[in-house]
């Protein structure tokens, strides 16, 4: 059953980024990728895009995500091709009721036409390789039922050529939230001095020192209670993904806030640190990252080029360019 995710390198990866997604790519048969043309849909520097990008990759191979399945989104053309002929699918509509898009574009001066269109992108994403499953965190959701509705109108009107994806939404921690502030999630897109956000390079001693800072509850009482007591509720979720433990059990075993901040704090230690540790090895050896990130660039390019190429000839795209070496075929 193949899976696939992607990535934005909109920032620093974060606790979160973790819990719910990298530690759950572990399909050797899947496809996990750093999505750094979705990183281009607002206002970027360059330079730090190409920085994070080198960072989000590296930390996925540190991960354990397994080798040959990791690669850089515009390494492989057919994404970029495939959203153009999605886009011609789409509807404005739909488009426009995206969530990303109504609360950073609509009726805002300046924005960029790739974030209104950018969900053919994610769309295309996932559908050139057939993933059966789309492991995304829960502000996704929306997408991947985009995606889906794209997969079946087009298969509709063209013929049988995209698998109709599924969402795979993790048990717990999908969307950790911020210590400061737990009503929100934590995000990566944060500042990089936002107090309320576990950065997966942050020393552990900076790590250990926000945990014990996280905001909690009036009260003493531990208690899984996210309407009443969301900054416990917080940490007690965060110790459950840590440990593969319930977090309404966890609640029963603490009397104090600062005993269940203590085992917090060792158990995402004891998650980040040899993950720390593994991302240190591979940065000494650049030259190994390139290797492994073209074994998944040139996995990800066989794989995607036959089912573009049918969707370029549903569409009736029939030039002598579309039976080029390199793109004939059929989606299996």
């Amino acid at each position: 059953m193949t899976s696939l995710s992607g990535i934005t390198p909109s920032g620093r990866l974060t606790l979160g980024n973790h819990l719910g997604a990298l530690r759950r790519f572990t399909d050797p048969e899947g496809f996990y990728f750093v999505a750094n043309l979705h990183a281009m849909t607002t206002k970027h520097d360059p330079r730090r895009l190409a920085a994070l990008t080198r960072e989000f990759a590296t930390l996925m191979l540190a991960a354990g995500v397994p080798e040959g399945t990791v690669f850089v989104q515009s390494d492989v053309p057919a994404h970029a091709q495939l959203a153009y002929l999605l886009e011609c699918t789409s509807y404005v509509g739909e488009l426009s009721r995206m969530i990303q898009y109504k609360e950073k574009g609509r009726g805002r001066p300046m924005t960029r036409a790739s974030l209104f269109t950018y969900p053919c992108l994610m769309a295309a994403d996932i559908l050139l390789y057939g993933a059966k499953q789309v492991p995304v965190g829960g502000d996704q959701d929306q997408h991947v039922e985009l995606a889906r509705d794209v997969a079946i109108r087009f298969n509709r009107e063209y013929g049988e050529t995209f698998v109709v994806p599924q969402l795979a939404k993790a048990v717990l921690a999908t969307r950790v939230k911020d210590l400061a502030n737990p009503t929100t999630k934590m995000s990566k897109s944060d500042s990089d001095d936002a107090i309320g956000t576990i950065r997966l390079l942050d020393p552990p001693d900076v790590i250990r020192r926000q945990i014990m800072r996280a905001v909690t509850d009036s009260g003493n009482e531990v208690r899984h209670d996210e309407a009443a007591k969301p900054g416990v509720t917080n940490l007690l979720e965060i110790l459950a993904a840590c440990t593969d433990g319930d977090p309404i059990a966890l609640a029963a075993s603490y009397a104090s806030y600062g005993a269940l901040k203590q085992d917090v704090a060792d158990a995402v230690l004891a998650v980040i640190e040899p993950l720390q540790k593994e991302y240190a090895r591979l940065a000494t050896d650049p030259g190994a990252i390139d290797h492994l990130l073209a074994q998944g660039r040139d996995r990800a390019i066989e794989a995607s080029t036959p089912r573009l190429q049918a969707a370029v000839r549903a569409m009736g795209l029939t030039g002598a360019a579309s039976t080029e070496a390199g793109l004939a075929g059929s989606a299996p």
